[in-house]
């Protein structure tokens, strides 16, 4: 096989095999307490699925916003990442939702970041609390 067949097999083999998944993330509120008074409290994070996590990551940072009120910092986390599907509770603390009015929706947003710190992807997930 000369060098032209090898590059379109391997062309046709990229197009079959099709795009790579995407990085996502999944949460729930877990036991999270109810809070309505508008005074969030300091709270640790929910548990998170990961999917599609980008080859090399090191760490993952995590931050909540409030849809709502955006300019309310909810506040985050950064955590080392070696590998798996999940992040569990207690990993890092955040000011829990606690929308004063009715509910809100929240969004989390997971940056994958390289051992120094370059972007490798980033995931949002939202729901609504309560």
């Amino acid at each position: 096989m000369n060098t032209r067949s090898l590059c379109l097999a391997a062309a046709i083999s990229v197009c079959l095999a099709g795009p790579a998944a995407a990085f996502s993330i999944s949460f729930s509120w877990g036991n999270l307490k109810k809070c309505t008074s508008g005074n969030p409290n300091r709270v640790s994070n929910p548990a998170f699925k990961l999917s599609a996590v980008p080859d090399g990551t090191a760490k993952i940072r995590f931050k909540m916003k409030d849809l709502n009120v955006p300019s309310y910092n909810h506040g985050g986390g950064t955590v080392t990442y070696s590998g798996g599907s999940t992040i569990a509770p207690g990993a890092f603390n955040y000011k829990s939702p606690c929308p004063p009015n009715g509910a809100h929706n929240y969004e989390w947003t997971a940056t994958a970041l390289d051992a120094k710190g370059k972007k490798l992807g980033e995931a949002k997930a939202t729901k609504r609390y309560p």
